[in-house]
């Protein structure tokens, strides 16, 4: 019943987010081994186990769709936008629907700066005609604002995610690199990988198994109730 909660979960997040740019689709599956107790060969213990639900991340490309919006970007290949969190840690994500702040700086949706090659992202207010080129150089009025970082990862399964797309590299044994060449693509977002029949459906499946599963629990209760009824009465 744990495990069709969770699913439960993750469908619901894969059917909220499948409007977000760039967002990655959680997956949930399952140990295949039975509940039971089990014996601790060091200690002579016996512990009790039940089969564990493992969420993942499917990084699969998406298709790409045009905006013509000058701060959006999309990347056309491997790798993440690097942006700055409020903890001071940084962040990784897909989703390049950005804006400017009041002061100029490239931000993120959630307000988390940008960030380039030499920090976040600063433009010219009084220049609005911004160019990025495929390669991730930003230009306003032939002035050079630096170029965008986009870190790609050896094992991306390893990233965690946060929420709203953004992932972050807690796990030591994740190596990282800036992508030195990227290929992105200036007025263009990236589309989500989620499909909202699917997960609809994965809702609906999920919710029928919590319910068989709880069907059986109950009608264990209740034949563990009468037998004990009985015996009592037989006593």
């Amino acid at each position: 019943m744990n495990a069709s909660a969770r699913w439960q979960e993750i469908a619901a997040e894969n059917m909220a987010a499948s409007q977000v740019p760039g967002y990655k689709r959680q997956e949930i599956s399952f140990e295949p081994m039975m509940a039971g107790v089990i014996p601790v060969p060091s200690t002579g213990a016996t512990n009790y186990v039940m089969p564990a639900g493992r969420v993942s991340t499917d990084f699969s490309p998406a298709g790409l769709r045009p905006t013509q919006v000058d701060t959006d970007v999309a990347i056309d290949g491997d790798g993440f936008f690097a942006v700055q969190l409020p903890s001071g840690e940084v962040g990784y994500t897909r989703d390049g629907e950005f804006r400017r702040s009041s002061s100029g700086q490239l931000l993120t949706k959630q307000g988390f700066p940008v960030l380039g090659d030499s920090g976040p992202v600063q433009l010219d207010q009084g220049n609005p005609k911004l160019f990025i080129s495929p390669t991730g150089e930003i230009n306003q009025g032939g002035e050079a604002h630096g170029k965008l970082r986009i870190v790609k990862f050896d094992d991306p399964s390893k990233l965690t995610p946060t929420g709203a797309g953004l992932f972050v590299a807690t796990d030591p044994q994740i190596k990282s690199a800036d992508v030195a060449m990227p290929s992105v693509r200036q007025g263009y977002l990236e589309l989500s990988n989620t499909n909202s029949v699917a997960e609809m459906t994965h809702l609906i499946e999920s919710l029928r198994m919590f319910e068989m599963n709880q069907r059986v629990i109950q009608s264990q209760d209740e034949r563990l109730g009468k037998a004990i009824s009985e015996l009592t009465a037989a006593n």
